[in-house]
C-alpha cells in the first residue's frame, strides 16, 4: 500500500518560524557579497537622508532569510530542494531590527516522477512592528534523504 505522501512528514497547515537580529554589519557584508553597492546598505550618512532614515536590507537578504528557513526546516527529517519562490516586497526593513520570518504549508501532493513531496508555501517577513514587509510564496520538493 503507497503512503499518501512519500516523505510522511510534511503536513498541510504546518507552521514553523524564527527570528533574525540584523545588525548594520551583517547588512553591508552580505550587499557586498551580492554586489550591490547600493549606498542605502553601506552608507548610514547617505542613507539617513533617504525616505527610510537609516540603513536597510537589501531585498536579496531578506528573501535568502526566507528560503534559508525553508532548507534549515524540511532538510531536519529528509531531503529538499527548492523549485521556485517568489517575493512581494511591502516595507523597507532596518538594519538594526529584529525580524521573523513565518510559513505555512498550504498544499502537499506527492510527486513520484520527482520522487518526493510537492510542497506549496506562503510566507511573510514581519518588521519589529509586526507588519508584513515581504510576502512570500514558494514551491519545494522534499524527499527522503
Amino acid at each position: 500500500m503507497q503512503r499518501p505522501h512519500p516523505t510522511g512528514f510534511v503536513r498541510p497547515k504546518e507552521r514553523f518560524s524564527t527570528e533574525v537580529q540584523l545588525t548594520p554589519e551583517s547588512v553591508a557584508e552580505f550587499a557586498t557579497r551580492a554586489g550591490d553597492a547600493n549606498p542605502i546598505h553601506h552608507d548610514a550618512e547617505r542613507a539617513a537622508a533617504t525616505r527610510f532614515g537609516g540603513l536597510v536590507a537589501s531585498g536579496p537578504q531578506t528573501s535568502s532569510l526566507l528560503m534559508g528557513l525553508t532548507a534549515s526546516h524540511f532538510s531536519q527529517h529528509g531531503a529538499m530542494l527548492g523549485l521556485e519562490f517568489s517575493f512581494r516586497f511591502r516595507r523597507a526593513v532596518g538594519a538594526s531590527e529584529r525580524v521573523r520570518l513565518e510559513w505555512l504549508v498550504v498544499g502537499v501532493r506527492p510527486s513520484t516522477t520527482l520522487g518526493g513531496d510537492l510542497v506549496q508555501l506562503r510566507g511573510r517577513l514581519l518588521n519589529e512592528n509586526g507588519e508584513t514587509a515581504v510576502g512570500a510564496k514558494g514551491r519545494v520538493l522534499v524527499f527522503e534523504s
